[in-house]
């Protein structure tokens, strides 16, 4: 034999292992019939609708708080959640309550050159602990793309979108904050957790 044909060979005997390793990888990740359940939102980010929160634990039935902002639109906060990482994460929903279709502001984006490049957003969110006298504003990745619902231009009426935002903890002792965003109403909402 020679040295051409044996490494012909080896190669050819690689490819069909790793071949029939990922096959195998492949089927043991797929789903095993009605039993799986899958989630209907995600939390990874699309280029059409933006990045939507997954169901959160500790969702309120009720609004925390109903901001109205301009054209129609309405924020209502959910849950601000409190985690071991030491960051707050705001949930909500942003619905259109008026009779026609509306461009979201790009006020809401906020006014910083990082975070408008990257976007509509809701970027200009902020959290004011009145007591520690300090704002929070929403906490970027290290692109500079800010932790929050970004992708979306226009709501319809009547339709509603499902929003997050990430901003760093207050201190613990300060669990009533002030959430304001750019456009809309101020409202005082609880941080469990």
């Amino acid at each position: 034999m020679s040295i051409r044909f044996t490494t012909k060979a080896r190669r050819g005997m690689v490819a069909l292992t790793v071949a029939a390793g990922l096959a195998l990888g492949v089927a043991g990740c797929g789903g095993g019939g009605d039993d799986d359940k899958k989630p209907e939102t995600s939390a990874s980010a699309s280029k059409d609708s933006g990045s939507n929160p997954s169901a959160q634990e500790g969702q309120a039935d009720e609004p925390l708080a109903e901001l109205r902002g301009s054209g129609g639109l309405l924020l209502q906060i959910t849950s601000a959640q409190r985690d071991a990482g030491g960051f707050v994460t705001v949930n909500g929903t942003l619905k259109n309550d008026g009779a026609k279709s509306i461009v979201v502001p790009a006020a809401l984006s906020g006014n910083e050159t990082e975070i408008v490049r990257n976007g509509r957003s809701l970027g200009g969110a902020t959290l004011v602990d009145s007591k520690g006298k300090k704002r929070y504003y929403v906490l970027r990745d290290t692109d500079g793309r800010p932790l929050t619902t970004t992708g979306f231009s226009t709501i319809k009426a009547g339709e509603s979108l499902s929003v997050f935002m990430q901003f760093p903890a207050p201190p613990a002792d300060a669990t009533e904050v002030t959430f304001q965003l750019p456009t809309f109403a101020s409202g005082t909402i609880q941080i469990s957790g």
